[in-house]
């Protein structure tokens, strides 16, 4: 047979005094977050200005026959290699060579002409004194003379000139270089001279080869600071270096040196057009190949931080920065290049800022939050 059983009031009363007396539960909020902080590394920074830029080559020649007439030879493969004097294309010589023969007679013929004039002059010149002959004879006999000898260097000159027309039917490499394709074949007529010349092909040189690239005019006035400071050369009285770096390639792995700087600036653009010269021996650099360049801009003490401890805030650049009291702060800062593996600071920061390293990615660590900092180190690359 089953009972109901009331609680009794007596433990009630029990249970009652125990909640009273128990201590209370304390609400639990979230951890503090942990980072690590570290000091930007204080450094002798080289800095190296970027553009980017073209190459060209040092000599660029058309070539245009200097006597017209009709191709009969092509010495060259296109896109070869060619040495300077080699021949390219030959005209026909056949009426250059008839040209120099004439030129030759020519030549003969006032020579005997000069030597009749010089016999007539000398035979009249003892007999001018005895009357047989007028001194107004001996004058013409003279004229004569002068006249013919005058032939003789004018026949003398269209020799030469006939020997030139003849040696320039062989058109030869002005320079060495690759060559491109040929612009006429053979049996075509060409036209030389100095108006109109027909196009043969061109030539363009390939070691050592410029790198062109312009240059604003915040980083020219920069350059003439620091030359005025004593603290950087010009580049128009210094080879100053620079490294090149090729669109599939990672590292700076080129050098050269600049060697012209023009005189003025585009007003178009606002840039100035500077001019690199480096070295091609193995030839893996070409005339309009685009490229990037570093142009050495002097050395400065700077900040050196890690390209993860940088946040965006739109345009804005910003570090984390954690107080004595572990309050994080966000500082804006104006960044550099990238220099042995880290990322210059040029404003923003102090040396003795301590920045966060590792941790941002904790959606709680943002400015005016409370952190746990632990001590870290950043250590720079080898460069």
């Amino acid at each position: 047979m089953c009972r109901n059983f009331e609680v009794p009031g007596v433990l009630m009363a029990v249970a009652a005094a125990y909640l009273m007396c128990a201590p209370p539960l304390l609400a639990q909020g979230p951890p503090t977050p942990a980072v690590t902080v570290a000091s930007p590394v204080a450094k002798r920074i080289t800095i190296w200005d970027e553009y980017s830029g073209r190459f060209e080559a040092v000599e660029t020649v058309e070539v245009r026959p200097r006597v017209s007439g009709f191709v009969d030879k092509v010495h060259f493969k296109d896109g070869q290699i060619v040495k300077a004097g080699d021949p390219l294309f030959t005209i026909d010589p056949r009426p250059f060579e008839i040209a120099a023969e004439s030129a030759r007679a020519e030549i003969a013929r006032a020579r005997a002409q000069s030597a009749l004039a010089l016999s007539e002059v000398e035979r009249a010149a003892p007999l001018v004194k005895s009357g047989a002959v007028t001194e107004r004879d001996f004058t013409q006999r003279s004229a004569n003379l002068n006249v013919a000898e005058a032939q003789l260097q004018v026949a003398e000159a269209n020799l030469k000139s006939a020997e030139l027309n003849l040696e320039w039917t062989v058109v030869t490499a002005p320079i060495t270089g690759r060559i491109s394709d040929r612009k006429v074949d053979i049996g075509n007529l060409v036209i030389g001279g100095s108006q109109g010349t027909t196009l043969l092909t061109t030539i363009v040189s390939l070691d050592p080869i410029h790198f062109i690239f312009d240059t604003s005019e915040s980083d020219y006035l920069r350059y003439v600071r620091l030359r005025l400071a004593g603290k950087r050369e010009s580049s128009r009285d210094a080879a100053s270096p620079v490294r090149i770096k090729l669109a599939d390639e990672t590292d700076w792995a080129h050098e050269g040196t600049m060697d012209f700087l023009d005189n003025q600036f585009n007003p178009r653009s606002g840039t100035m057009r500077g001019r690199a010269i480096v070295d091609n021996k193995d030839q893996i650099f070409a005339p309009g190949i685009f490229a990037r360049l570093r142009l050495f801009g002097g050395e400065v003490d700077g900040l050196l931080i890690p390209d993860a401890s940088v946040v965006s805030d739109q345009m804005t650049k910003l570090v984390f920065v954690v107080d004595d009291e572990g309050t994080v702060k966000a500082a804006a800062v104006t960044l550099g290049p990238i220099y042995e593996g880290l990322r210059v600071v040029k404003t923003g920061l102090k040396a003795s800022d301590k920045i966060i390293v590792d941790g941002l990615a904790n959606p709680m660590v943002r400015p005016g939050a409370k952190v746990t900092a632990t001590p870290g180190e950043i250590k720079a690359a080898a460069n």
